[in-house]
């Protein structure tokens, strides 16, 4: 049976009202497309989907029919001036609930909402998705070069440590010892060269830039429409000085795949870091519309508490910093950022409580090492991050 194979059953139209169907149809439709562009995805043609509509099915008959691992289904009610989607995903095997949502919206807005619905479905999906793959494949006595590979997705999105980061780097490099040609796997080994150059988790970031670069560059002779890797190799050039240039590159993913939310948050580092600081939060806003609740969204927060604290809007800074670290306390970064907004507003206990937390995961953090991979020229970024030295420093981060 595929790995992350998938069929997206025509969702149930409740209450039958005619206007609603093709709204319900719609939804299907779209979800089977975006569905299809997960990363080591199988998905089901809509043809074959619809001819289970209206019919009461069975989610392992179904999975012994069409050969799937998993069964996606929902219904659309409508009640006044409102409207509730729910979605569930079923394993076949075991006859399972993986994972349930559901979705409440004004009526009036029905239509314009299918898009941000099937966007936010399926990304909430994609990290569901690999979770139970990777739960799959730890249970699997030969693991495969696929389930090597899901296994280290699902460590990349648990967070930003080292620990986190080793582990799925070994994991893709045993699923491109059994694979050399398993993209999804290379992609995925460049992303924790990114994250380790992104996180400050070296005295010279440019080395891990450097080598996810030549990797995705090589990805990208062989796929070129690969949106992750086109993303990717943007977040590289935003961070070494060509932030146009990792700009369009983010929105090229974009165009190849409209529900990249973190292409989005990408654009809004490089904002940040060409100094247009008010512009930032527009890009994370357009990234959480898209993917409100994504594994990566406690980046993008900090990404906007940098910006504020770069126009001293420190207070402001300190709530986006605070929601960082709610999603996700796996990033160092993302404490000694919020230690810098508190120690600047003189919130000195907090501050330093906060850094100490940040050193406990990354404890070879040092303001020198911070100062030296400054990520840009631009001269009103560089002028801003020297308050950020200072609030380091106040917070007790060592010198270095």
């Amino acid at each position: 049976m595929p790995h992350l194979s998938i069929v997206v059953l025509p969702f149930a139209n409740i209450g039958g009202d005619p206007a609603q169907d093709y709204f319900v149809d719609g939804v299907t439709e779209s979800l089977t497309t975006d569905l299809s562009r997960i990363a080591g995805s199988f998905v089901i043609g809509r043809n074959t989907a619809f001819t289970f509509k209206g019919k009461a099915v069975d989610a392992r008959q179904i999975g012994r029919d069409l050969n799937v691992r998993y069964v996606l289904e929902g219904s659309v009610q409508r009640g006044g001036n409102r409207f509730r989607l729910n979605a569930q995903l079923t394993d076949t095997e075991t006859g399972s609930h993986v994972w349930a949502d559901r979705f409440d919206k004004p009526a009036a807005e029905l239509l314009d909402m299918q898009d941000e619905i099937v966007s936010r479905l399926a990304n909430t999906l994609n990290a569901e998705l690999i979770a139970a793959e990777a739960r799959r494949a730890e249970r699997s006595p030969r693991p495969d070069a696929m389930d090597l590979y899901f296994q280290g997705r699902a460590l990349q999105n648990r967070g930003v440590t080292r620990a986190l980061l080793t582990e799925a780097r070994d994991f893709f490099a045993r699923s491109l010892a059994l694979d050399p040609g398993n993209i999804e796997a290379a992609v995925a080994a460049a992303q924790v060269e990114v994250s380790v150059g992104s996180a400050f988790m070296a005295d010279d970031v440019n080395t891990h830039f450097q080598a996810a670069e030549t990797a995705l560059n090589g990805v990208l002779l062989h796929a070129p429409d690969h949106p992750r890797a086109h993303m990717l190799l943007g977040a590289v050039q935003i961070q070494t000085n060509r932030i146009e240039n990792g700009i369009a590159q983010c929105r090229r993913s974009l165009a190849l795949d409209r529900n990249l939310a973190d292409a989005h948050g990408f654009i809004g580092l490089g904002k940040y870091q060409s100094a247009r600081c008010e512009e930032v939060e527009g890009h994370i806003q357009e990234a959480l519309r898209l993917s409100p609740r994504d594994t990566r969204a406690f980046l993008w927060y900090m990404f906007v508490g940098l910006a504020k604290l770069g126009i001293k809007q420190d207070h402001e800074a300190i709530g986006w910093f605070r929601r960082s670290l709610e999603l996700n306390r796996n990033h160092a970064l993302s404490h000694f950022h919020f230690a810098t907004a508190l120690a600047l507003v003189g919130e000195l206990n907090e501050a330093r409580s906060i850094a100490e937390a940040g050193l406990a995961l990354d404890p070879g953090f040092t303001i020198r090492r911070y100062r030296i991979n400054a990520k840009g020229d631009n001269p009103v970024y560089l002028a801003r991050r020297q308050r950020y030295f200072e609030g380091l420093r106040l917070a007790g981060v060592p010198e270095g």
